[in-house]
C-alpha cells in the first residue's frame, strides 16, 4: 500500500465505494457489471502510476465490458472494446514493459509525440471514425452518433496509450464523458444501467488524475530524477 500516495488511496477508495453504492441502489442483479467496474477503476490507478499492471487489468476490463455492451445492443462499444481496446491494451503492455524508466519495471518511460506522428494519428482517427460509422449503422447500433464518437475517442486513447503519451488519459476522459451520456440514455430503459453511468463518472475522475500524474512524471523524468 506504500506504493500509492494517500491521495491516490483516497481516490481509489472513494471510487470503489461509490461504484458499490450505485450497484446496490440501482442494480443488485448484474454482478458482471460490478466486477467490470471494480477491475476498471483499479486499472486506472495503476495506469496513473505508469505501471504496466494497469494494462493487464485493462485487457480484463475490456473483455467484461464487451459482454455488458452486447446486452444493450451497444455493438459499437462491444466491437470497440473486444476488437480494438483489448488487443491494443496487450500491445501497450508490451510497449510499456519494453520501455521502463531507468530500468524500473513499475514505471514506464513517458514519450512525446513528434508533429509528423500527430498528423498520422489524426488521419487514422478520422479513417477509423468513418469506417465504424457505416459498420455500426449496418448493425443497427443503438444511439449511433454517440456510439461512433465513442469509437473515435477510444481509438485516440488506445493509440496514445501504446505510444506512452501523457495525453492518453485526456483521451480516455473524453471517452468517459461520451460513455456517461450513452449509459445515461440506456438508464431511461433500465434503471440498472445507471450504475454503469456512475462507474464511468468515477473513471472520469481517475483519468483526469492520471493526466495530472503523467504530466508530473514526464517533467520528473525529463529532469533526470
Amino acid at each position: 500500500m506504500r506504493y500509492f500516495t494517500k491521495g491516490e488511496l483516497i481516490l481509489w477508495g472513494t471510487s470503489v465505494s461509490l461504484i458499490l453504492a450505485s450497484f446496490f441502489l440501482f442494480d443488485r442483479a448484474h454482478y458482471l457489471t460490478l466486477i467490470a467496474s471494480l477491475v476498471g477503476v483499479t486499472s486506472l490507478i495503476f495506469n496513473a502510476k505508469g505501471n504496466p499492471f494497469g494494462q493487464v487489468l485493462m485487457v480484463l476490463f475490456s473483455l467484461l465490458y464487451g459482454v455488458i455492451s452486447f446486452t444493450f445492443a451497444y455493438y459499437g462499444e462491444m466491437i470497440t472494446y473486444l476488437g480494438m481496446t483489448a488487443p491494443m491494451a496487450v500491445i501497450a503492455l508490451v510497449s510499456w514493459l519494453r520501455n521502463p524508466y531507468n530500468g524500473n519495471k513499475a514505471e514506464v518511460k513517458v514519450n512525446r509525440l513528434r508533429p509528423q506522428e500527430i498528423g498520422l494519428m489524426v488521419f487514422l482517427t478520422l479513417l477509423v471514425t468513418w469506417l465504424f460509422y457505416y459498420i455500426l449503422a449496418a448493425f443497427h447500433t443503438a444511439n449511433l452518433l454517440p456510439s461512433t464518437l465513442s469509437v473515435t475517442t477510444s481509438f485516440l486513447a488506445v493509440y496514445l496509450t501504446f505510444r506512452r503519451s501523457a495525453f492518453f488519459a485526456l483521451a480516455y476522459a473524453a471517452n468517459d464523458i461520451v460513455l456517461i451520456v450513452l449509459w445515461g440514455m440506456a438508464a431511461f430503459s433500465d434503471i440498472a444501467y445507471l450504475s454503469v453511468a456512475i462507474c464511468f463518472g468515477m473513471f472520469l475522475a481517475n483519468d483526469i488524475y492520471g493526466f495530472i500524474s503523467w504530466s508530473k512524471m514526464q517533467k520528473r523524468q525529463e529532469a533526470g530524477r
